[in-house]
């Protein structure tokens, strides 16, 4: 378990060799232009109406340096848990078709510019396929979420429920992301969960450094282009083989289009 973990990690620390590589980080331009955007607005938005509350909730007596620096501290692990909560959701729903383009360019490039036969779309094709997987993921992620959180009100159970809560964060960053690479070859969601956990060592691996990155600041900014790039290295190196033979051509004959999980 320790041995797969780590190789997941690896994986994802690959990508930002991965999306330096000539010929692909045109591909991550999109992606990490969206990510800077979201997160950034949001990071604004949020440090200007968390000062002018200050101004609104501190009295003249309490307004110091010292109080002052240790609410912004506050914010500031707030502002990372927000982060990766919500800017991380939207930034992937809104650079889905990008990410798809970005995946199919780093395949290539690991086997050596010849890559599997994936599904052929056009950009409106790629938007409307990656843009429903992000949907169904966003299904996923709430259907969890609700008795995750409420173990946290369980007297006992609330010990764990951190633990439990980081292990499914990893768990989702994982999903999130390997199901780009997946996708290209017209596996559902719900496939792509299948086989993920039979590789679930490694994508614990792989989805604690993403879920590390996405939640400091600063790495959070590159922390989209950088996983789709880990992710394709972890598709190649292991959930390529698991994919059922026949699969890919089994899809094409349906239209050629990524089905609903």
């Amino acid at each position: 378990m320790i041995a797969d973990f780590t190789r997941g990690a690896g994986y994802a620390l690959q990508g930002f060799r991965l999306v330096r590589r000539p010929g692909v980080t045109r591909y991550a331009i999109l992606p990490l232009l969206i990510n800077i955007l979201i997160f950034g607005t949001g990071i604004w938005f949020g440090a200007a109406a968390f000062q002018d509350f200050l101004q609104w909730i501190l009295p003249e007596w309490l307004d110091i340096w010292f109080v002052r620096a240790l609410l912004w501290l506050i914010f500031a692990v707030g502002a990372a848990l927000v982060s990766f909560y919500a800017f991380t959701l939207l930034a992937n729903l809104v650079a889905a078709p990008f990410n798809g383009l970005l995946a199919d360019r780093v395949e290539r490039d690991l086997r050596g510019g010849r890559g599997d036969e994936g599904i052929q779309r056009g950009l409106m094709g790629e938007a409307s396929a990656s843009i429903g997987a992000e949907i169904r993921k966003l299904i996923y992620l709430a259907a969890w979420s609700l008795p995750l959180l409420l173990l946290f009100l369980i007297p006992g159970l609330n010990l764990v429920a951190p633990f439990l809560w980081l292990a499914f964060g990893a768990w989702m960053m994982a999903l999130e992301y390997a199901d780009c690479p997946l996708g290209n070859h017209g596996v559902t969601f719900r496939e792509a969960r299948g086989l993920i956990a039979r590789r679930r060592g490694v994508a614990l691996g792989f989805g604690t450094v993403i879920m590390g990155m996405t939640a400091t600041p600063g790495l959070n900014l590159i922390a989209m282009p950088v996983a789709v790039c880990g992710a394709t290295a972890l598709y190649v190196g292991e959930l390529s083989a698991l994919v059922p033979r026949g699969h890919e051509s089994a899809t094409a004959t349906k239209g050629r289009h990524r089905k609903g999980a």
